[in-house]
């Protein structure tokens, strides 16, 4: 039997599925009753705007040796080797010592999963509360501008990712990523997360698939603790021995898995102050742009807009400014979204995108963001923590620019690109509110005079972008980690060892898949010690 994959196959508007066995078998020139199994491994849309949409599908068939696939330029094969397994054997854990893992995102998730699948039971801390109850926060907070310190859209089970499109593309290559979704789709998530070219679960089910994951942890015997913020790392000659949460009790272990979100600023303020070596990392800041979703499907789809089986239409633009040094770019694009208030301190707003899994809002949204550099931190000692402390002066900004009330401000597109206030914005998707602002004045000279030169570029490749329809929301600051804590090629932290820093917040991740994949390298490294 031979494992082939097929990339290249070719479905139009209204043709079935059904058909893909039909069109492989002519492809090799065998019957159908050759082909003993069909997979189909990613399905996408080439959706260019003079011609009819497609659909193109990537497959994974199993075929008898004595076929003949040449002379077929249309599609590419090749043959699949084995999968790569994950590891299987256990390290000893000493007794009262379990591993303990600090932060229940994808990192932590995975991380600690892997691990109590393995048969080494963790104990998982999260500082803000169960999905539940931090929901009843996070609609608090959009219906009436109350914020949780401890609870909120950055803060709680699930990470960040809780509260967003539940996006699953990733450009990392890694032989785990497989077994990442199909994780997530046994624990509730869609099933076609496993072939779509543009996966996403949807805040909605991701809910239910964070509770599901920890309830599987808990049944291998691992336990998860809420509301336990860590307060102090316990380190003695260099090495790891512990953490103490915040009601004083200390917790002893030998590996201290640290999965916190880039919104835990007093816990990377707590390791610098222990001497773990932390460093400035750049970022992307910006804004939200709102369209009509029916604006952007006529945009990309053309005269093929509405089609029954063509799902809200996305876009991914960019722009380079040499002059500049700069790079535009469009991050986290939610079709049939939401704009959201994220605030993670008092006295700041932060933007970001969110979606349900039917993704049936009227509105589409995504950030333009800028990158910044170390160098604009405006701290000469390159201090490892300056990067939150220029952040957290645009959030300020916008939080009084836009009432003290947790509004975001606002200003139409092309209000922005004309540099004046201009009227009350169109309506928008945003919770708690907006107000009226001039978002110049919220934004870093440079991020301005970059947004309005990239936004111009995005309208010369996608017409129809700059539009009197179209807002701009501020501010996005939370696009990375402005800060990595460094570890070595063992996974460890090179100044604590048994340290494991990972995900997102740590700076080796950006988005659900990546920071699973981080999570499960730490508890792979963790597993492979004697």
């Amino acid at each position: 039997m031979l494992q082939l994959k097929i990339t290249g196959i070719t479905l139009l508007l209204g043709e079935d599925e059904g058909i893909l066995k039909e069109k492989i078998a002519s492809l090799l020139n065998i019957p159908c009753a050759d082909i003993f199994s069909l997979e189909v491994v990613r399905r996408s849309i080439d959706a260019r705007r003079k011609r009819a949409p497609r659909f193109i599908y990537s497959v994974k068939v199993s075929v008898p040796y004595n076929i003949d696939p040449t002379g077929k330029e249309t599609v590419e094969m090749e043959v699949l080797p084995e999968e790569k397994k994950l590891p299987r054997s256990p390290i000893k854990v000493k007794p009262g010592k379990r591993p303990v893992v600090v932060g229940c995102g994808p990192a932590g998730l995975f991380a600690a999963l892997l691990l109590s699948e393995r048969g080494i039971p963790v104990l998982l801390v999260e500082r803000g509360r169960k999905v539940t109850e931090r929901l009843i926060d996070v609609q608090s907070f959009w219906e009436k501008g109350i914020l949780k310190a401890e609870s909120h859209v950055h803060f709680g089970e699930g990470g960040a990712g809780t509260f967003s499109d539940g996006k699953l593309t990733s450009r990392v290559k890694n032989p785990f990523t497989g077994w990442v979704k199909t994780t997530l789709v046994d624990a509730g998530a869609p099933s076609e997360i496993l072939s779509d070219g543009k996966p996403h679960i949807g805040t909605d089910k991701l809910r239910d698939v964070v509770v599901n994951l920890r309830e599987k942890m808990v049944k291998c015997g691992s336990e998860v603790r809420f509301e336990s913020r860590v307060t102090e790392l316990l380190i003695h000659r260099g090495k790891a021995e512990g953490i103490v949460v915040k009601n004083g009790e200390e917790i002893k272990t030998n590996h201290v898995i640290l999965a916190t979100g880039q919104s835990a600023v007093d816990t990377y303020g707590m390791l610098h102050e222990h001497g773990v070596h932390l460093e400035p990392k750049p970022f992307a800041m910006g804004l939200r742009v709102e369209h009509p979703q029916e604006l952007i499907d006529g945009i990309q789809y053309g005269k093929w807009r509405g089609y029954p089986h063509l799902p809200p239409a996305d876009y991914f633009l960019t722009a380079k400014l040499p002059d500049m040094n700069r790079s535009v770019y469009t991050f986290c694009m939610c079709p049939g979204g939401y704009i959201i208030g994220c605030s993670a301190e008092e006295g700041g707003v932060i933007t970001n995108g969110m979606s349900l899994y039917k993704r049936d809002n009227r509105y589409a949204n995504s950030a333009v963001v800028v990158n910044v550099r170390v160098e604009d931190f405006q701290d000469a000692s390159f201090h490892p923590l300056s990067g939150f402390a220029f952040r957290r002066r645009w959030e300020e900004k916008a939080f009084v620019r836009a009432g003290k009330n947790y509004c975001a401000p606002a200003q139409r597109l092309v209000d922005f690109l004309r540099d004046r206030e201009g009227d009350i914005p169109n309506p928008t998707s945003f919770s708690p509110g907006v107000k009226p602002a001039r978002l110049r004045d919220v934004l870093p000279p440079y991020v301005a005079d970059a947004l309005q030169r990239g936004i111009v570029e995005f309208d010369r490749k996608m017409r129809g972008f700059i539009t009197e329809d179209a807002t701009l929301i501020g501010v996005e600051t939370r696009t990375s980690s402005p800060v990595r804590i460094v570890r070595g090629p063992d996974g460890q932290s090179v100044s604590v060892a048994g340290l494991y820093p990972c995900g997102e917040g740590a700076g080796y991740a950006g988005g659900i898949i990546s920071s699973a994949l981080d999570g499960i390298r730490i508890a792979t490294v963790i597993m492979s010690k004697k």
